[in-house]
């Protein structure tokens, strides 16, 4: 099939490569006899070396991300048994910056010129992270999903120690759930313009409030912090790791238990704040055995992106201890 141009236009190498240039495409050419790569000078770009007249397929490896490097050997060898186009997707290192490329081509000898094969390498970055950001979006609902059902559950339990009657189970329930959509609705971002989102104590309060007995300052959850304003930025991240320890310890800690207590606590520095978890009355706590879970990366991520601090966990006898330390600047943010 032959693609007809507007009168008075034919291809042309000029208008090839404006074209090529345009769809950011770098061409490239592998011997499949010698092993040896040409490719164009946005193929050397895209692939942050110097240019040269022709390159090993080894030597460009040696730039493959080391996770994707068998991979993308044991597929670009299997080319020549694929039949019709094929397509592989890896990782390469530009210095300290990781790039998606794209390879595609033909395989089974289709198209094949002088033992020379032909394909093009797409950067294919942005959509990748923004593949990756989905799939992160996707798993961080489901950890929220899954621990919005265990507090449920939790908070069931609390009122019905309390309650007298079917009606004022009912009565108090309720009013603990609609405190935990409150606190919920300080897991995401304020609206743009609002200014700072609340006073410490505030927030701390009105994010705890659902799991206490009585509320907060009245029963066995006890906040002292410094009287200092919180930004949207940071009311958003910190209303994130409070949430988790919150349900943390509503499933193994002290707020699992009826004579559980927790406080929090802060200590000053001139450039940070450092707020104290205290859990205490509650079942014998130990480390994780394995790896970090979803809910624990998740903390540690919005500790340092958002809050520009570190958080410390003290598995003590009596009870978890949480250091979390946040910059006085991010703070306000």
């Amino acid at each position: 099939m032959t693609t007809e141009l507007p009168t008075g236009h034919e291809w042309n190498p000029e208008h090839l490569r404006l074209a090529i240039d345009g769809a950011g495409v770098a061409l490239w050419a592998w011997n499949v006899d010698t092993d040896l790569l040409k490719m164009d000078d946005r193929g050397f770009e895209l692939w942050g070396i110097s240019w040269s007249d022709k390159v090993t397929f080894e030597e460009l490896s040696a730039h493959i991300h080391p996770a994707d490097r068998d991979r993308v050997r044991a597929a670009f060898a299997a080319t020549r048994a694929i039949l019709g186009d094929y397509e592989t997707d890896f990782r390469i290192m530009v210095g300290d910056e990781v790039r998606w490329i794209s390879a595609r081509g033909k395989g089974d000898d289709a198209g094949i010129v002088g033992r020379t094969m032909f394909g093009i390498f797409l950067d294919v970055t942005g959509r990748k992270q923004a593949e990756e950001g989905n799939e992160l979006l996707a798993g961080e609902m489901s950890h929220r999903v899954k621990n919005l059902l265990a507090i449920a559950s939790g908070l069931t339990t609390i009122t019905s120690r309390s309650a007298t009657t079917i009606e004022e189970m009912a009565q108090d329930l309720t009013g603990r759930l609609a405190a935990l959509g409150r606190a919920h609705d300080l897991v995401r971002p304020l609206a743009t313009g609002q200014g700072e989102a609340a006073l410490l104590g505030d927030l701390l309060s009105i994010l705890l409030a659902p799991y206490d007995e009585l509320g907060a300052f009245k029963g066995r959850i006890r906040v002292a912090v410094e009287r200092t304003g919180v930004g949207e930025t940071a009311a958003t991240g910190l209303a994130l790791v409070i949430h988790e320890l919150a349900t943390n310890s509503m499933k193994y800690g002290s707020l699992s238990d009826a004579t559980g207590t927790l406080d929090i606590t802060s200590t000053s520095e001139p450039d940070q704040i450092i707020l104290t978890w205290l859990e205490r009355g509650g079942p014998p706590v130990s480390p994780p055995d394995g790896p970090d879970g979803y809910g624990s990366k998740l903390i540690r991520r919005s500790v340092a992106s958002q809050l520009g601090g570190s958080i410390e966990y003290d598995w003590s006898k009596n009870g978890l201890i949480v250091s979390l330390r946040i910059k006085r600047t991010r703070l306000a943010l």
